[in-house]
């Protein structure tokens, strides 16, 4: 359950949207209609509930669905995606790195995204594709790793309300620039879209910010560079790689969220993408309400950085 106080007094639905995180109004309606909200500790299903600045809202069912300016024809494509995790109603698969999960603004028509592996993958069970009720979370178009998806619409919901309750654990591997002080510490700070680079996050107070947690351990050293696992308590956009950042421990490869020590890294070692892997997903399937812990094996690109940073190679 994720729950916040109102700063302002306005409709339900727009309260979502602009206070909750939530990507569309429409969005939100959905929620709303289905019983995933509470105004004042009570479900209400009226979008135009008026809520009191001061008032508690709860979100039983957090969203990662497909944003509606998004949603377009899914080609399928054999990505030659491999499966970490499956049983009758969800699989976990390895994503590789280079592909958006799915279609945004800015892309060029036609472009390849996850999702048309997705597609092919559930062509190929015979699984009907429902592209705005597949993804039960998402991963950055350069980060690896375990990525968990509902067969369908109401295994999706199901999903998503662990996600939202936080039961789910997602841990990280990274690769950064510099040796942190600090073995292992908690990173306990908000994270809101950058007032003026608007692709970007970055740490930040005030009402357009939201919680973010994060801790990680030093698991090996080298010379110039970390190697880290990250536990996120909370799964706001590129959050491990805004955190690490903020601390002024950039990962290796990431163009945007960097310093000029980790630039001098990845020019210096030739690194093509940021070293961030979604290395272990621990959640329980709605087919047997049982825990699993799903393991990802680091790229042949990560290994390989680190072996030229002289970092041993870590046992997954």
């Amino acid at each position: 359950m994720v729950s916040f106080v109102a700063k302002d007094a306005m409709r339900l639905d727009l309260l979502l949207v602009q206070e909750g995180g939530i990507r569309s109004r429409s969005e939100a309606q959905r929620m709303i209609a289905d019983g995933c909200v509470r105004l004042r500790g009570k479900i209400t299903r009226k979008a135009s509930a008026a809520v009191r600045a001061g008032d508690c809202v709860e979100c039983a069912c957090a969203v990662a669905t497909i944003p509606e300016s998004s949603l377009r024809d899914v080609e399928p494509h054999d990505l030659r995606l491999s499966v970490l995790y499956e049983d009758a109603v969800c699989m976990v698969i390895n994503k590789p790195a280079g592909f958006a999960v799915h279609s945004g603004a800015g892309m060029k028509p036609g472009t390849v995204t996850l999702l048309s592996g997705i597609a092919h993958l559930f062509q190929e069970r015979a699984l009907p594709f429902q592209q705005e009720s597949v993804l039960a979370h998402r991963l950055d178009k350069d980060t690896t790793g375990c990525l968990l998806l509902a067969k369908s619409p109401a295994v999706h919901q199901a999903l998503q309300r662990q996600f939202a309750e936080r039961h789910v654990r997602k841990m990280y591997i990274a690769l950064v620039a510099g040796i942190p002080v600090h073995p292992r510490a908690i990173i306990d700070a908000p994270i809101g879209r950058h007032p003026v680079r608007r692709t970007r996050m970055t740490v930040m107070g005030g009402r357009k910010s939201r919680e973010a947690r994060s801790t990680y351990e030093l698991l090996a050293r080298g010379e110039l560079c970390s190697l880290l696992r990250c536990d996120l308590a909370t799964g706001r956009t590129h959050q491990v790689r805004v955190h690490l950042a903020a601390i002024g421990h950039p990962i290796l490869g990431d163009r945007t969220y960097r310093n000029a020590a980790s630039d001098r890294l990845r020019e210096q070692y030739g690194i093509p993408s940021p070293c961030l892997h979604a290395w272990k997903l621990s959640f329980a399937s709605p087919a047997d309400e049982q825990e699993h812990d799903v393991v990802a094996p680091l790229p042949i690109m990560f290994q390989e950085v680190m072996q030229k940073v002289s970092i041993t190679p870590f046992p997954v």
